[in-house]
């Protein structure tokens, strides 16, 4: 993109000063690009007006005019187009954010100005949840304004077929994976994360956090995210899986299905991961017969039960289905 170029070389610019010149073939061997490139890239931010200068012969080269700075110091310019990306107008972010980035994209130099733009455009957010769950925005901006302000909380939570439960924390962070927000909060049980979209209330105590010392969210968060991933992959189950049974398998598993070699039957031999065999039996049931566990017993002896309790629930309202009948000798099929 070559708005980015042309920020990358003014700020490449920038950081050469007034008195140190810059060569064409130094600013390509910067950005990447062709010497021909570089020059042209230079030429286009002295036509907009930026006080770009040249000079020729030995010890020549491109600079500033005073340094010419501007509000981008220290910016990249993959970390630029990466700002505009996550805070443009359409994207998932706060007011505050918005008008952060409406000043900044002031503070660009005009031909920069359509190249942001272009970017900050490229994103929405859209909070609907086809689920029908409530969207977690009000409780996650009064979780992320308590973790900036270290004020403790008290916080409703329901987990899955439970009722909501009331616990005091101190907040810690918000962390994201795979677009799954989580709140990092120190408990009197200790460290805990707590899925943003299970909380169903947050109110401040009037109490300040308190924050354990030492504390580094990235390096928390990479703790607790490894013992969850230990949880979810405690157990495998092998077996074997009908052709056509892959993309419901990954939906269902995701990374924790793994294949191996295809029988002369077509079936395919399995392993999938999970947190326990009856959990990972309970999540291939609805595939029935498709899909055949073989190991370890316990997940064999958990289908087993499932398909008993659903034959009893449901065996005495089944109707079963009648065959087609078989057209008449001579008769013409229907269609």
């Amino acid at each position: 993109m070559r708005a980015d170029r042309l920020v990358a070389a003014l700020l490449f610019l920038q950081s050469r000063g007034a008195r140190q010149r810059v060569t064409a073939a130094e600013l390509a061997a910067e950005l990447g690009v062709s010497e021909r490139t570089a020059r042209r890239d230079l030429e286009a931010l002295a036509s907009a007006g930026i006080p770009v200068y040249s000079q020729a012969g030995q010890g020549g080269g491109w600079s500033l005019v005073g340094g010419a700075r501007t509000d981008l110091t220290g910016l990249t310019a993959p970390e630029i187009r990466e700002l505009f990306l996550l805070t443009g107008p359409d994207a998932d972010a706060s007011p505050q954010t918005r008008t952060a980035l409406r000043k900044l994209v002031r503070a660009l130099p005009a031909p920069l100005r359509e190249g942001a733009e272009a970017a900050a455009r490229a994103g929405i957010a859209d909070g609907t949840d086809w689920t029908g769950a409530e969207t977690e925005e009000p409780r996650l901006a009064a979780l992320q304004r308590a973790v900036v302000d270290a004020r403790e909380v008290r916080i409703g939570y329901a987990r899955p077929g439970r009722a909501p439960r009331e616990r005091t924390v101190q907040p810690l962070g918000i962390a994201a994976k795979s677009g799954v927000r989580y709140l990092l909060a120190d408990t009197a049980d200790g460290l805990r994360t707590f899925r943003v979209g299970r909380v169903t209330s947050v109110t401040e105590t009037g109490a300040p956090a308190v924050r354990p010392e030492g504390f580094d969210l990235a390096t928390a968060w990479r703790a607790l995210a490894a013992r969850m991933e230990d949880r979810l992959v405690a157990a495998t189950v092998r077996g074997r899986a009908a052709p056509g049974t892959e993309s419901v398998l990954e939906g269902l598993l995701g990374g924790r299905i793994r294949y191996g070699e295809r029988g002369p039957d077509g079936w395919t031999s399995i392993e999938a991961d999970g947190p326990s065999p009856e959990v990972i039996a309970a999540q291939l049931a609805g595939l029935g017969a498709r899909v055949e566990l073989l190991d370890p017993p316990e997940a064999r002896t958990a289908l087993a039960r499932i398909g008993s309790e659903l034959t009893t629930l449901y065996a005495a309202q089944a109707t079963p289905a009648t065959p087609p009948r078989a057209p008449a000798r001579g008769a013409t099929p229907p269609g």
